[in-house]
């Protein structure tokens, strides 16, 4: 086993050590890999001041350059990244090496972002009111950003949040999840190596008991980033007050197979499914968590399901050759497995289940699920693959879809244009894709959901950018 990691907190440059610490374990085996310490809100408290007080004065071209070789080096620490990212969080090599190029690329469109303008220009003789002036804008950053990030990507999520930061000159503080902290200590250090000043990104570590509340409520806080569950989302939205947020929470993704697919399309659509539904673990927001299969289609779908399935390699996540490594503990796929069962009580039917070890659940293909049963009801954040037979009509199948607390990403796979376009109006999601997991996007897309799944405030590199921007407007007696 690899020696176990004790980690510090990054405050204002400085490498914070507690007395007590936290325990970060390996989901395959359940040991202990590394500790970090068990921050208070007087670290958050000095963390938020220093952010606050410290004036970023780097030039478009200076943040781009640090962004662009903290890409670098993340390219050139893979294998150390990947290592422990598959340690902390149990996904496998391949997923974390995955985890590893997403990350660059957010960097690399967050290095280009701030080399563009992003004020605007008005001419103000355009009415009848007219006069030869010009109104001008300019974005400027705010006092602090507090960024409380999950478990499950634990380098792709960080980075979504303090690449548009530094790319807009802002200062952020960041509380990663208990669970995976070790990744936002490694890639702090990426950032201060880059170039960047530590006092615009300080990692803060603890239990949300502890520390959480400073972390919203905090008077030097101006935006909240949170990516996470229902719950806390909901809490740190009834706790912030006037102060922004982006609240990005679960999902209930729909892959929906239409009826007008041929044997080849329908290969296609199984092949998306499967790989959608067991991609991380199954621990993506976006995963597919539903698939909605047109009843004269389904017969001919599903064994295609359980074949891609079957082929799936799962097992011990640091082998290079292991396809499908743990969820975050043995606790998380209980309850899926449990769900799985319940289903099957209302009338499912378990077509593969190779069984569970511990934390690691293998890919659970299930058929006939009812649509109302909780396994895909609430968001079930494990590789588990649920059909869902629906009628021949797709008015039926978008009710269906939209029946969930959700809405966050959804894939449609269909040859008939006016019913992709039908469904890309018809479902009530931040995104559709046609032929593509829910999932897909690049790193500077827009990306967000709406009902229980966000509060509809888009991430992705240009959005967050915006978000984290105070516009003003100034104008000039000059035409």
């Amino acid at each position: 086993m690899t020696e176990i990691r004790h980690e510090q907190m990054r405050i204002g440059g400085e490498k914070v050590d507690t007395d007590a610490r936290l325990e970060v374990r390996y989901p395959y085996t359940d040991e202990v890999i590394g500790t970090v310490p068990m921050g208070t809100a007087e670290h958050a408290r000095r963390a938020f001041e220093i952010a606050a007080n410290y004036q970023p004065k780097l030039t478009r071209y200076e943040r781009s350059r640090i962004l662009q070789r903290a890409g670098e080096l993340i390219g050139e620490r893979r294998d150390y990244l990947a290592k422990w990212l598959t340690l902390e969080l149990g996904i496998c090599h391949q997923h974390s090496i995955y985890e590893t190029k997403r990350a660059q690329d957010v960097y690399q469109f967050a290095a280009a972002e701030a080399l563009k303008d992003d004020g605007e220009i008005f001419s103000c003789d355009l009415t009848h009111n007219g006069k030869a002036r010009k109104i001008f804008t300019m974005r400027e950053p705010v006092r602090a950003i507090s960024a409380i990030t999950p478990f499950n990507h634990p380098l792709n999520m960080v980075s979504h949040k303090i690449a548009p930061s530094i790319a807009t000159n802002n200062c952020m503080v960041c509380k990663p999840t208990e669970l995976t902290p070790l990744t936002a200590l490694t890639l702090a250090d990426i950032l201060y190596e880059a170039g960047l000043p530590p006092e615009m990104f300080q990692v803060v570590t603890g239990m949300p008991a502890d520390i959480g509340d400073e972390m919203v409520t905090n008077e030097n806080i101006d935006i909240i980033t949170f990516t996470g569950g229902v719950p806390v989302g909901k809490l740190i939205a009834s706790k912030a007050g006037y102060k922004r947020t982006a609240l990005e929470l679960g999902g209930n993704d729909p892959l929906i197979v239409c009826n007008d697919l041929s044997d080849a399309d329908l290969d296609k659509a199984a092949t998306i499914a499967v790989a959608g539904a067991t991609g991380n673990s199954g621990q993506r927001c976006t995963a597919i968590k539903r698939i909605l299969v047109q009843e004269s289609v389904a017969d001919k779908f599903v064994p295609l399901v359980v074949e891609k399935a079957k082929k799936i390699k799962f097992g011990d996540p640091q082998d290079p050759a292991t396809e499908l490594g743990c969820v975050i503990h043995a606790q998380a796929a209980e309850l899926f497995e449990k769900r799985v069962y319940m289903a099957a009580d209302q009338g499912a039917k378990v077509l593969y289940d190779p069984g569970r070890r511990g934390a690691l659940l293998p890919p659970i293909v299930v058929d006939h699920v009812p649509h109302d049963s909780e396994l895909v009801m609430e968001e079930t954040f494990g590789p588990i693959i649920p059909i869902v037979r629906v009628p021949d009509n797709d008015e039926e199948v978008m009710r269906i879809s939209n029946s969930t607390d959700f809405g966050l990403s959804s894939g449609v796979c269909t040859n008939d244009l006016n019913r992709a376009i039908a469904y890309i109006n018809g479902l009530n999601v931040g995104t559709c894709n046609i032929w593509e997991q829910p999932g897909y996007r690049i790193e500077m897309s827009p990306f967000g959901g709406i009902k229980d799944s966000g509060n509809g405030v888009k991430e992705g590199v240009i959005e967050a950018m915006k978000f984290f921007t105070n516009v003003k407007t100034y104008s000039l007696p000059w035409p």
